[in-house]
């Protein structure tokens, strides 16, 4: 007789114990399971080397690997830290992430504008899309489904836990979520992943040819859809996020091609992430797409 483990209910124990426990022994879990990654997790953390090798070549070995095992320290906090956000008390999560420039949103929504909640792959991402499900009736965003369907179920209950958060699944493709726009519910999107050249150009990142999509300012400039950055940072030593809702781009995409438009996005996204660099989610592989008779860095 076969026998099955339905791994959700000791996923929800865990998570749920996260969310209840202290924050010194959240940070303590924190560091330890970051610890223990950057040294477990060999494929990832080549992926991590290889990435900080070709975006920061002027810093040495030493520092790199340094910026390694604070990435993975960062990580490990925010894996821990979504049972805080899919299960703690609504105060506490408030008091743990801090947010600014909600005016912003405020006047956008007061104006009727359609809005795209442009978020970077930083650490903090999780924790930003938790605090905007707080303050916004309704907001959508694409979705990755979970391969394991209870654990899809897990996640999804967290994700959409306050108010009324769509989630679109990817494989549907971006028309769901324009659809959704376009009756004024703002949309919460990653605009710095590599799914290959469909809908995608080489665009600088860190000087490196970067496969990127163009979806934002195709959306942006059909819909005359309003791009508010979403920049997001986590602090290890507090276990604090801070998340920034900054002012709409302006003249985005403007009279500008698509391609230009997105490099400026790239450039943007660059410069948020060098104030800290191991902040951004390094182990993806953003370089896997290469132009014509280049090598596969990974």
């Amino acid at each position: 007789m076969a026998f099955t483990f339905n791994k959700t209910p000791l996923l929800r124990r865990v998570f749920s114990y996260f969310g209840r426990c202290s924050t010194t022994t959240r940070l303590r879990w924190g560091a330890a399971l970051g610890w223990l990654a950057a040294r477990l997790m060999k494929s990832r953390a080549h992926i991590v080397r290889t990435n900080l090798a070709l975006c920061f070549p002027e810093r040495s070995a030493a520092k790199r690997e340094a910026m390694l095992r604070r990435h993975f320290r960062l990580l490990a906090q925010s894996v821990i830290d979504r049972g805080l956000f899919w299960f703690g008390a609504r105060d506490r999560i408030m008091d743990t992430i801090s947010i600014s420039g909600l005016d912003h949103l405020g006047d956008l929504l007061a104006a009727k504008r359609k809005i795209i909640l442009l978020a970077p792959h930083f650490i903090a991402l999780d924790a930003a899309a938790t605090r905007l499900t707080l303050y916004l009736e309704h907001s959508a965003t694409l979705y990755t489904p979970q391969s394991d369907p209870d654990v899809d179920r897990l996640v999804r209950e967290g994700r959409g836990r306050f108010n009324k958060v769509t989630l679109i699944n990817r494989r549907d493709g971006v028309r769901s979520l324009i659809r959704q726009l376009r009756q004024g519910v703002p949309v919460y999107y990653l605009p710095d992943m590599d799914f290959g050249l469909q809908g995608a150009a080489f665009v600088p990142f860190f000087g490196v040819p970067a496969a990127t999509l163009l979806t934002t300012a195709q959306i942006a400039k059909s819909w005359d859809a309003a791009v508010v950055p979403i920049v997001s940072r986590l602090d290890p030593e507090t276990g604090r996020y801070q998340v920034d809702v900054l002012p709409a781009l302006d003249d985005f995409p403007g009279d500008n091609s698509l391609e230009d438009a997105t490099a400026r996005l790239n450039q943007l996204i660059e410069d948020w992430a060098r104030v800290d660099p191991a902040q951004y989610y390094w182990v993806h592989r953003r370089f896997k797409t290469r132009p014509p008779g280049e090598s596969r860095p990974y």
